[in-house]
Formats: structure tokens, sequence, C-alpha cells
């Protein structure tokens, strides 16, 4: 199964070797694994700060994963409707184009 940094490792493993083995060893292989909080329950932290930061090039992969990590579409449609309110309508707005995208795409990719 591929790592969820096999995309940052792509981007910027020759530029920056040591911040993508952190980022496989200290937060995928050491906080993401962590038995306190379920992969589901950090995948929606992790989508809400996400929002809250605007930081749509990570969000886009952090809804993926929410999905795998078992979060529904109808959880994540409400999550960003309910962030409009405390992190502001603009990054909401972003933050559904995104998901519909996801949703959208077809299965095949």
């Amino acid at each position: 199964m591929p790592k969820p940094s096999d995309g940052a490792k792509k981007l910027i493993g020759d530029f920056s070797p040591k911040l993508v083995e952190l980022t496989d060893r200290v937060l995928f292989d050491d906080v993401w694994e962590r038995n306190e909080l379920s992969k589901r329950d950090r995948s929606l932290i992790t989508v809400a700060a996400l929002i809250a930061l605007n930081r749509p090039d990570q969000l886009r992969f952090h809804l993926g994963r929410a999905v795998e990590n078992g979060v529904k579409k109808e959880e994540l449609i409400e999550a960003i409707t309910h962030l409009a309110f405390y992190s502001g309508w603009p990054n909401a707005m972003a933050a559904v184009m995104l998901a519909k995208e996801l949703f959208e795409k077809p299965k095949s990719q």
C-alpha cells in the first residue's frame, strides 16, 4: 500500500528528502498511528484545520484520505458548512469546491 507521503516524495523528494522522511516517520508512522484518536477522527480534525487555515493544496489530499478513513461525503459537506461560520465563508467555498471535485471525479482515477 502506498504511503500517504508518496505524493510529497514525487514533488519534493529530491529537493527536500528530510522533510519527506519526517512526514513519513513522525507524522504518518507515529502521530497518525496513535490509539487515542481513530484515523476517522484525525481526518475530520485535519480537514477542519486545513479549511480554517485555507490550505487547499493539503486539503485536496486530506479530503480523499478522510473518505478512505470512513468519513462520509455528507459529513464532509456538513463540516464545511459548519466551518463557514467559524473560519470564514471564502475558506468554506474553496473547500466545498475541492470536495465537489473529489466526489465528481470518475471512480477509475
